[in-house]
């Protein structure tokens, strides 16, 4: 019987606080500060810079075109030649004798044509007098004709032993420098073996190891800014000369050779150099990367309705990640006020306060 009052005395400032509480606001109807800011499209380009080494634009492979012993090598690897300069030779002695003999055989063809051109000429002036037979006469003409054809066959012959013995010198095509040598002094080779490699003076390329998907990026003709690794304040204009259409199996990328115009002296050839390349703008948007945030896993924003203040998620198309800010392609209406810190609260039908330019600096 004594519980009863006692029940119902406690029951009653329960009721009251519960009275009070139901008189409050609500914590989460709050209005959050939040920074926003409007969206303004724009041509933007996504930077994309690569790096190579520079090469001559002409490599040639040198080699002899006779089979011999070396006894010369008179350039070596950084050697600047000019055309026609000796860079190797043979040992000539075989070369030697076999010009000889051309030569003593030419020498003997003429004598042998002399002689038959002679008893050609007298067989027909005695044919014309009337004594000689015709078939004297057609004898005599097949021995010079067969005179004259020794000695254009033996002519060639020597021709052939003098560009044989040419051929025992390994000359410079053309201006250029050496880049590698693969013969000694003392060394036998055998004809085509490579002996030298030689950059031509003149067009220099830079070239670059491209993954396959920035191909698309820097078709033949794209422009490109180049400068030097070692000193950025040596820089020169390219363009983008050959794209391979192979995919290299082995690193999966595409070997792209830019053209290198008026190159600085700097830039010699094996110099590392970066190459930026200037892709086409494209209309969009930047945001600080802190204005992204996520709606059923796929990249959104906040935007704000300026009358109301309430905020909603808009899903948007992502064009680049950059360090500290986004790039978005698409998905915001041009003038769309949108929130870029304080996001990480908000809720769907969130309203929210904006912070005014001097509060945000103030706060900062």
């Amino acid at each position: 019987m004594g519980s009863r009052p006692l029940s119902r005395n406690l029951c009653l400032p329960l009721i009251g606080a519960f009275a009070m509480a139901a008189s409050l606001p609500c914590a989460h109807a709050e209005n959050l500060p939040v920074t926003v800011q409007k969206v303004e499209y724009a041509s933007y380009a996504a930077p994309l810079e690569l790096s190579g080494d520079i090469h001559a634009r002409l490599n040639v492979d040198l080699s002899f075109r006779v089979s011999g012993q070396i006894v010369e090598r008179s350039a070596d690897v950084g050697t600047h030649v000019q055309p026609g300069d000796v860079l190797a030779r043979l040992d000539d002695a075989e070369q030697q004798t076999n010009l000889r003999a051309a030569r003593a055989s030419r020498d003997a063809a003429q004598a042998m044509l002399v002689e038959a051109e002679a008893a050609y000429q007298r067989q027909r002036q005695l044919l014309d007098q009337g004594f000689t037979t015709r078939s004297r006469f057609d004898q005599a003409e097949q021995q010079w004709l067969t005179a004259r054809n020794t000695l254009t066959s033996a002519e060639s012959a020597l021709e052939n032993a003098r560009d044989e013995l040419s051929y025992t010198e390994l000359r410079a095509p053309s201006a250029g420098i050496v880049t590698s040598r693969d013969i000694e002094a003392g060394q036998v080779v055998q004809a085509a073996q490579p002996a030298f490699a030689l950059a031509e003076d003149g067009g220099r390329d830079l070239v670059l190891d491209v993954q396959e998907t920035l191909v698309s990026h820097g078709p033949p003709g794209t422009r490109v800014t180049l400068a030097l690794l070692s000193d950025r304040a040596v820089k020169a204009e390219g363009r983008v000369r050959e794209v391979s259409p192979v995919v290299d199996a082995r690193t999966g990328t595409v070997r792209v050779k830019v053209e290198i115009i008026d190159p600085p002296p700097q830039m010699t050839l094996g110099a590392v150099v970066t190459a930026s390349v200037h892709l086409p703008g494209e209309r969009a948007v930047v945001l600080p990367w802190s204005a992204l945030t996520s709606d059923a896993g796929k990249p959104a924003v906040w935007q704000v309705e300026p009358d109301t203040g309430i905020v909603s998620l808009a899903p948007v198309e992502v064009l680049a990640y950059e360090r500290e800010r986004l790039i978005l392609r698409s998905g915001l209406e041009e003038g769309t006020t949108v929130v870029v810190k304080g996001g990480q609260m908000l809720h769907r039908g969130q309203v929210v306060d904006i912070l005014d330019a001097a509060t945000q600096n103030g706060g900062q």
